[in-house]
């Protein structure tokens, strides 16, 4: 299903980080694995972990091990982010396309943010580390709302920042949890296929395009055979 808008150029956009403009696999693994053996849960494997990026730790927990204890969610939570003190900011970079595509957003005067799962200081210290930190206008993490995604509070905390309107703003992310979390709170969605979600799986949800990567989403949505729009 594909929801065209009638703006010729958002006034804001905002991207999840992990898959969508970043990859903090290796880091993300790292706590994962950590947390699950302090909890004396057994090893899960590469490709389990990596399907739950994108989650709530709880939601992540409970997909790697079937637990739905709320006590040792919030245990987990605890653990993977005392190991991410140590090692996220390192293992985390931006996917090719990112910088290109943020700098021609900042340049058309358009709003950037990430609305992410990740703590927002944490996004804040990776473009702090790259250099960029000009590029974004916000950053809404878990440590920002109450709700997480695919809850839409993070988007709404997100517009009532940048002084947007839902009907003037896109949310780019690479999973279900995104696609959901955009619809709900009325914005329009783009998603791009550099994670483990695919295709299909976005396109059942609204949306303005699934790209195959952030270069492909620039050329369709704002490149020269377009125009300005869409």
């Amino acid at each position: 299903m594909t929801l065209r808008g009638e703006r010729d150029l958002y006034r804001a956009v905002l991207f999840d980080f992990d898959y969508t403009i970043g990859d903090s696999t290796e880091g993300i693994l790292t706590c994962l694995g950590y947390g699950l053996s302090k909890l004396g849960f057994p090893p899960a494997s590469r490709e389990a972990m990596r399907a739950t990026i994108g989650l709530s730790l709880g939601p992540a927990l409970y997909e790697l091990t079937g637990c739905g204890d709320a006590a040792a969610a919030r245990e987990f939570t605890r653990l993977f982010m005392e190991k991410a003190d140590e090692v996220m900011v390192d293992a985390s970079r931006l996917l090719p396309g990112a910088e290109e595509l943020l700098r021609y957003l900042k340049a058309q005067k358009i709003l950037t943010g990430v609305v992410t799962t990740k703590a927002s200081y944490r996004i804040r210290a990776i473009f702090e580390k790259l250099g960029l930190p000009e590029l974004l206008d916000t950053v809404i993490g878990s440590n920002d709302v109450k709700n997480e995604k695919p809850h839409p509070e993070p988007v709404f905390l997100a517009l009532e920042r940048l002084g947007v309107d839902a009907g003037e703003a896109l949310y780019v992310g690479d999973s279900e949890v995104d696609a959901r979390c955009a619809m709900d709170a009325g914005v329009d969605f783009a998603g791009v296929l550099n994670g483990t979600t695919t295709r299909e799986a976005l396109e059942c949800y609204p949306n303005v395009l699934i790209a195959r990567d952030l270069t492909e989403l620039r050329e369709r949505l704002w490149g020269e055979t377009n125009g300005q729009g869409r």
